[in-house]
C-alpha cells in the first residue's frame, strides 16, 4: 500500500472525483480541495509530494499557479493534466517546472498514462528525499 500525498487540483468537481477515486484505489493518500487555499494548505503542511493540476483551478490559470507551488515546496512534483493546451501555455507550464503533461483521461481505460505518470513522478520524488537524506561521505 503505498502511503504517499497526492493531491489532485481541478475544477472540475466530476473529473476531482473520478481522479480521486482512481488513486485512492490504487493505494494512495488522495487530497482533493476545492480551492487554491486548500491546495496550498496541502502543500505546506507537507502532506502532497505529487500534484494533478489542471488548466485552471479556482479561478487561476496553471501557469500563474505553478510558481506559487513551487514557492510553497521546491521539491513538489506537478503533473498538468490537461486534454487541450496552447502550445505557448506548454511550454510556459514547462518552464514554471512541471514534471509532466498528461492528456486528461476521458473515457474508461484513458487512466493508464496519468497512472504511469503518477507513479514515476513518486518514484522520483522518493529517490530525490532519499538522495537528501544520504550522508555525505567524511561527516
Amino acid at each position: 500500500m503505498n502511503t504517499q500525498g497526492l493531491l489532485i487540483a481541478d475544477e472540475d468537481l466530476d473529473t476531482r472525483k473520478r481522479m480521486a477515486e482512481l488513486f485512492i484505489d490504487a493505494g494512495y493518500q488522495v487530497t482533493a480541495p476545492t480551492s487554491v487555499a486548500g491546495a496550498l494548505y496541502g502543500i505546506l503542511k507537507k502532506t502532497a509530494k505529487v500534484v494533478l493540476l489542471s488548466t485552471r483551478f479556482d479561478e487561476l490559470l496553471a501557469t500563474d499557479l505553478i510558481p506559487l507551488l513551487k514557492q510553497c515546496n521546491r521539491d513538489l512534483t506537478i503533473i498538468l493534466v490537461a486534454s487541450e493546451l496552447p502550445l505557448a501555455l506548454l511550454r510556459k507550464a514547462r518552464r514554471e517546472g512541471i514534471f509532466y503533461h498528461a492528456l486528461k483521461p476521458v473515457q474508461p481505460g484513458d487512466e493508464e498514462e496519468l497512472r504511469e505518470a503518477v507513479k514515476c513522478a513518486f518514484e522520483k520524488a522518493n529517490q530525490r528525499e532519499h538522495n537528501n537524506n544520504v550522508p555525505i561521505s567524511g561527516e
